[in-house]
């Protein structure tokens, strides 16, 4: 089979993945603290050289390029952008921290600070898990314990008394992998942020960090990349079978 057949057909797939995530990140454009994703690629080396059969840098005829490969998927933690919602459950994280949910026996992280209160007081996320304060207990607003604030240190108070939102982040960002729902779970040691460190916002909201024209966009370069690499693979189809017939003749 042509080699290039192969070379196109991996570029070809490399960018219809590249253009999952894009896409991915347009969904979720309006998503509260959504952080968008990057497709990374790198360059290989020729099968021969990646089978040992040849070294790069030879000039060998073996030694050409090996098209590309899909590498990973990174995310942007990049902040975004601030929206003054009003609403008093709604709070927007500042600086590098996160908050910390419980879903099931897991503590996770997340950005998305459009809370609500359940009837039974607790403070939990969209989707119902519990928000927690700083002793890893659930932070409980009181009914009828009347007023509450979040003050801008992330504490819930309500008549006199404090409940500090527990506020984490990981050694590193590069820890985190996404679990969906807007949630994050860290591969290394999470540790509380110091409290000079703690700043929120009551009342706003921290939004999507998608810029929605960048990643239309890039869907439209991927979309010609990909387009591109189907048509090599076509020509290349087209050459094999005028040489299969032509055989066929002789």
């Amino acid at each position: 089979m042509p080699y290039g057949l192969y070379i196109s057909a991996e570029g070809a797939q490399v960018q219809a993945r590249r253009l999952d995530v894009i896409a991915n990140n347009i969904a979720n454009s309006d998503t509260v603290g959504f952080k968008r994703d990057l497709a990374v690629m790198q360059s290989r080396y020729s099968e021969a050289i990646e089978r040992g059969m040849a070294s790069p840098g030879s000039s060998a005829s073996s030694d050409i390029g090996g098209g590309v490969q899909f590498h990973q998927t990174v995310t942007d933690f990049s902040p975004g952008p601030l929206r003054t919602t009003g609403i008093p459950t709604d709070v927007a994280m500042q600086g590098d921290g996160f908050f910390v949910v419980r879903k099931g026996q897991e503590q996770l992280l997340t950005r998305a600070g459009n809370f609500r209160i359940k009837p039974s007081g607790e403070l939990v996320t969209q989707q119902g898990y519990q928000v927690l304060a700083e002793d890893n207990s659930p932070i409980t607003i009181s009914p009828t314990a009347g007023h509450w604030d979040i003050d801008s240190s992330g504490n819930i108070v309500q008549n006199g008394t404090k409940q500090p939102l527990q506020i984490a982040k990981p050694a590193s960002l590069g820890d985190l992998s996404k679990v969906g729902e807007n949630l994050f779970r860290s591969l290394g040691n999470v540790r509380p942020v110091s409290q000079a460190e703690r700043a929120v916002a009551g009342g706003c909201l921290e939004m999507s960090a998608v810029q929605p024209t960048t990643e239309m966009t890039s869907m439209i370069e991927t979309s010609r990349l990909l387009e591109a690499n189907i048509n090599v693979m076509k020509s290349h189809n087209d050459m094999l079978s005028n040489l299969i017939s032509r055989i066929l003749k002789a």
